[in-house]
Order: C-alpha cells, then sequence, then structure tokens
C-alpha cells in the first residue's frame, strides 16, 4: 500500500458527523482528509471497501489478555504484540495492556516490557495499565488477597517513573490502600488515576477525585453500590462531572437496564465509555486459563473462578459496540464514540485518536452495515482483512 491511499464506497463517521459520497484521504500514516468522492487528489490510490462505514478505531483501555496469553503470566513483549494483534480483529486500534495485581517482581517485568514495546513501536499498543495492587480487599473481585497491600513511598516513585517510560499509564487504586497525597503526585506526574475495587462511600470518592483522580475502573462491578443513604463510588462515578467510567458491555458484568440508566444520568463532560475486560481467550477457542495460579472456565458467554466469581469479560469490542446499540438501544454514534472518542478523551488521546481530523492518526475499522468488522488500520497500515500486512 503506499503511503498516500484514499477510502471509497462506505459512509464515514468522523467522531462527530456522518460523510456520504466522500471518501477517507489517509498519508503517512495519519488522516489528510475527508473530500467528497469527486475531489479525491489525482494520483491518490483509491481503495474501495464495497459498502459498509468507516469510523475511528477502537481504543480498549482495560484488556487483560487475547489470543492464548495473559500478561500476568507472560510480562515481555512478544505478549503485548500477541495481545494486540488478537484484539485487531475487532476493531481495536489503540489498547493498555492491562496487569492485574501481581507481585512486585511480575509487575517490574510488565513495566520493563512495556518500556520495550513503546520503544519498538508495537501496532496498538497505547501504554499500561496497572490494575492494583492497592486495592480493597472487601472488593478484591478476582484479584489475588494475597497480593494487595497499601501502596507505599517505593510504589509511588516506582509508577512516577514508569510513566516517563511510557505513552500512557494509567492505575486502578482504591482510596482504602491509597492516600489523597499519593493520588495528587500522581496526577502531577501525567499518570491517570483511576478508583476501582473500593467499598469507599461517596463522598470519599468526590475527594479522590478533587485531589487528581479522573477515572473509575469497570463500573458498578468491584465497588459500592448506589444505595437510598449512601450513593457509594458508582453513584460517585456518574455523579462526578470529572470522573469518566469504564463499563462492561457484555450484559453479565451490567444489566442493560443498569447501564441505561447510568448513562441517562451521567451529564459529563466526562463520560462513560467500552472497555472489555478481556481475558487470554478472546480469539481462541480456549475453554479455561489461570490468573495467579487459580483456573478460570469459560462458559455461557462468562470468565469465572471454580466459586463463580467473574474473572474479566469473554469479550471484544465490536461486541460491546452492538450490545450498547442493540440490546441497550444507543444510537449507533454514541456506541461508536463510546468505544474509541470517549477513552481516547480519557488519557488526554483524543488529540490524535477516537476521530478523523486532519494529523489524527490513520486507526480505522470498516464496518458492515450489521457491523461485522471488515478491516482494520493501525497508523495507515491495514493489519486486517484483505491485504493485511500484520499476519
Amino acid at each position: 500500500m503506499s503511503d498516500r491511499f484514499a477510502l471509497t464506497g462506505a459512509r464515514i463517521f468522523d467522531g462527530d458527523d456522518w460523510h456520504d459520497n466522500a471518501a477517507l484521504v489517509v498519508r503517512d500514516g495519519l488522516v489528510e482528509a475527508i473530500v467528497a468522492v469527486g475531489a479525491v487528489p489525482s494520483g491518490v490510490e483509491r481503495i474501495e471497501t464495497g459498502g459498509g462505514m468507516l469510523a475511528p478505531g477502537f481504543v480498549d483501555l482495560q484488556v487483560n489478555g487475547g489470543g492464548g496469553v495473559m500478561l500476568n503470566d507472560h510480562p515481555d513483549v512478544a505478549s503485548i504484540e500477541t495481545i494486540c494483534r488478537a484484539h485487531a480483529p475487532f476493531g481495536t486500534t489503540a489498547l493498555l495492556p492491562t496487569l492485574i495485581t501481581d507481585t512486585p517482581e511480575i509487575t517490574a517485568a510488565a513495566v520493563a516490557a512495556g518500556a520495550e514495546a513503546g520503544k519498538q513501536k508495537v501496532p496498538g499498543f497505547l501504554g499500561l495499565h496497572l490494575e492494583g495492587p492497592h486495592l480493597s480487599i472487601a472488593r478484591k473481585g478476582a484479584h489475588d488477597p494475597a497480593l494487595i497491600r497499601p501502596m507505599l513511598d517505593s510504589d509511588q516513585a516506582m509508577l512516577i517513573a514508569t510513566r516517563k517510560t511510557l505513552p500512557v499509564l494509567l492505575t486502578t487504586i482504591a482510596p482504602e490502600s491509597v492516600d489523597t497525597v499519593r493520588v495528587s503526585a500522581l496526577a502531577e506526574a501525567g499518570i491517570v488515576v483511576s478508583l476501582g475495587h473500593s467499598d469507599t462511600g461517596y463522598a470519599k470518592a468526590r475527594a479522590f477525585a478533587d485531589a487528581g483522580a479522573t477515572m473509575v475502573t469497570h463500573l458498578f462491578n468491584a465497588m459500592s453500590q448506589i444505595g437510598n443513604r449512601e450513593p457509594g463510588l458508582a453513584g460517585a462515578a456518574i455523579d462526578t462531572d470529572t470522573l469518566f467510567a469504564g463499563i462492561i458491555a457484555d450484559g453479565i458484568h451490567v444489566d442493560p437496564a443498569t447501564m441505561a440508566i447510568a448513562l441517562r444520568a451521567k451529564q459529563g463532560p466526562a463520560k462513560i465509555f467500552l472497555v472489555t475486560d478481556a481475558m487470554a481467550t478472546i480469539g481462541t477457542d480456549m475453554t479455561s486459563f489461570t490468573l495467579n495460579g487459580r483456573t478460570v472456565y469459560r462458559k455461557d458467554g462468562s470468565l469465572r473462578l471454580g466459586d463463580g466469581t467473574l474473572a474479566g469479560a469473554d469479550l471484544d469490542m465490536i461486541s460491546a459496540v452492538r450490545f450498547v446499540h442493540r440490546i441497550v438501544g444507543l444510537d449507533l454514534s454514541e456506541a461508536l464514540r463510546m468505544a474509541s472518542f470517549y477513552p481516547a478523551q480519557a488519557i488526554g488521546q483524543s488529540h490524535r485518536l477516537g476521530r478523523f481530523a486532519n494529523g489524527t492518526a490513520a486507526d480505522i475499522v470498516a464496518l458492515s452495515d450489521e457491523l461485522d468488522v471488515r478491516g482494520v488500520w493501525i497508523e495507515g497500515d491495514r493489519v486486517f482483512g484483505v491485504g493485511a500486512n500484520w499476519v
């Protein structure tokens, strides 16, 4: 494929508006323009998409694994590339490999692998999400309680040093294990701080937002719920206009009616966005895998430990888009924004991800009218579909 080409034959969603009878012009891995089909510059290679639609590539901020690999089990560059490859066929063009609570040694290895993946420019690699170990045992979910602990000075220093080696660093913490002074220091260092796996109350969650936390991890799951006298972390996430919140849209983690209520109530400017919380199963037919030495079973669309505890999700991003569009009833434009523009906003990357405008990354997903993925480009390079370079 040439360094300059135009995708034609599909409706184009730029992250805000729809364009008919238009072409998406790409140059040197960046979006150059959206122009009328008849205005494509002469000499530019035309690639006919055969109908359907083109949309900004999906951005997933919580991906524990894929392609048979868990980052916790294999914290290396090869695994990061495998995970990115596994999610590309489902429309995800940028993701944060996510390390679930583990030992300091595994965390250090994952951090080193992330830094190297960034240097190697692994397609689809956006940075890291360290989910734990500074969480609440009361809301541990599938995290190993033996590894959950308070944040120390050395942990704070490690996170700040790590941020300097990565384009994006997101960490999920619980107020029970981290104080607001540390949150402010992390935020000032450019780290995205997310509240999760916590039994904290509404007022304390708001105080942590004031201190610099800007996100809540998998809304409604592993957190204090909305009650009549205590709104909890879930209530704070919906009611606090500066807190973005990820949500797992598989119909198992959150009831569709609950999801619809939250979406109507959340005013913003921070929004609710889609995450997969995907595990090793994505892109495979495997029926089980291990997490911190415990077996996770894949059955009936869910992933669970032997005691029934949910352990991540058996979910890909295009399935999440279909779910909020078809089941929850969102307009398709909003469903697509939840998978692209809003997560990009949440990590300060909306200047280059989640939309089509001059100079944004040419991260593109081609969808059929039935919302099946037909092609994927990362920085202008086709990585999925006919003629893909990434095989």
